[in-house]
């Protein structure tokens, strides 16, 4: 027992002796670290505003800056600012530096870090020199990374807004997201601000997109830089509308639309790549279909929903025209092939035909998913082929 408490004691005075000189070894380095760190970010602020006479940080608690801007340096002769922005591409946390000028335009822009499989967003910021807000959008994209040069390109353009804000000046600073939500709401009051996108199943020339309100009130429709409330007994309440009697036979259409199930057994050779068929009154089909991406071809990890595989659902005129696209399921690598679930991929689909559907932009660093999502779709034509033909013996 005495031995005991002597082995511990000792025990307690190495542990002790090790926090002290721990302690004093950071209390010498800590100080060497913190001078290295700031050395290193003020040469950074440099390099993007070479003709800088020096930097003080910004106190931004006082603006409303967009989401991506997590600090400002103040250029202390009145040049302009260095921004830094935190935002996503297709990995999260990909960190940009932006310099703006006091005239509107950019100074300099680097990537500091992220996660993207490319590496060519590194020396990316080169192209945004001397650009101003308008010519942002022109700058040409990273060869096969879509998602990666849309962050980077909204990271400059949040620079830029941030310095407009910091200026006195006014910018909508909303997300497309805050945006959407806040012209469904004006279109259609009544909805209490809670809608849901309808996938569309019958043609509705000059309109792009139907969004539903989940209280039944009615529906918004979207045409170009319009949104359009209607009511559910077809009344128009916005204003300006130039064919108010059109909506109002859409929103008919809409309430009419009475789906009928295809028994596959009648196509057996549809089985193993057709999931559900479906027949509108007027004669298009509804289709669901399956595609073998990354999550079947070379994952870990399975989506039970899909049965691993990339679930599409699509619906088509007889004569094979795509009248709107959704991703079902998916079970694609997060920050990568998962943006077959996104819209912007997946809407490319929507107007195309078997001769055209491949010619769309394919998922960065995502072959496998967007190749298994091209599969899908052409399971789809597949089976439209079928379902004109009747059953097959």
């Amino acid at each position: 027992m005495i031995r005991n408490m002597k082995n511990l004691s000792i025990f307690v005075c190495i542990c002790t002796a090790i926090t002290l000189l721990l302690a004093i070894t950071n209390t010498f380095t800590a100080p060497i670290i913190e001078k290295n760190q700031s050395a290193s970010a003020n040469k950074a602020l440099f390099a993007l505003m070479p003709d800088a006479s020096g930097f003080e940080q910004v106190d931004t608690s006082g603006y409303t800056l967009p989401a991506t801007v997590s600090e400002i340096h103040r250029e202390t002769s009145g040049l302009g600012y260095v921004m830094t922005l935190v935002t996503s591409g297709y990995a999260s946390d990909m960190v940009i530096m932006c310099g703006v000028r006091t005239d509107g335009t950019v100074s300099g822009a680097v990537c500091l870090s992220s996660n993207e499989t490319l590496g060519k967003e590194k020396t990316y910021g080169e192209q945004f020199v001397n650009k101003d807000a308008a010519a942002v959008d022109a700058v040409d994209v990273i060869g096969g990374a879509t998602k990666t040069t849309a962050a980077y390109k909204n990271a400059v353009k949040d620079a830029l807004n941030a310095s407009i804000i910091l200026g006195g000046g006014s910018v909508d600073i909303r997300t497309e997201e805050e945006i959407l939500a806040d012209n469904l709401a004006a279109a259609l009051p009544a909805g209490e601000e809670q809608f849901e996108r309808l996938f569309l199943v019958e043609v509705l020339d000059g309109i792009d997109a139907v969004y539903k309100a989940e209280n039944g009130a009615g529906y918004v429709f979207v045409m170009g830089e319009q949104f359009a409330g209607v009511l559910s007994n077809g009344t128009v309440v916005t204003e300006g509308v130039a064919d108010p009697a059109a909506l109002s036979g859409a929103v008919q259409r809409l309430e009419a639309v009475v789906l009928e199930e295809i028994d596959l057994s009648a196509y057996p050779d549809l089985l193993n790549t057709v999931l559900s068929a479906k027949k509108t009154p007027s004669g298009n089909f509804v289709v669901e279909t399956k595609g073998a991406g990354y999550g079947i071809k070379g994952g870990n990890e399975y989506h039970p929903a899909s049965g691993e595989y990339i679930v599409v659902r699509v619906s088509m005129t007889p004569n094979g025209k795509i009248i709107d696209c959704l991703t079902v399921s998916e079970a694609e690598t997060d920050g990568l092939g998962d943006a077959c679930a996104d819209e912007k991929f997946y809407g490319q689909f929507v107007g195309k035909t078997e001769e055209n559907y491949t010619e769309i932009d394919a998922i960065s660093g995502a072959t496998m998913t967007t190749d298994g999502y091209k599969q899908a779709i052409e399971r789809a034509f597949a089976a439209l082929s079928a379902l004109r033909g009747g059953a097959q013996q």
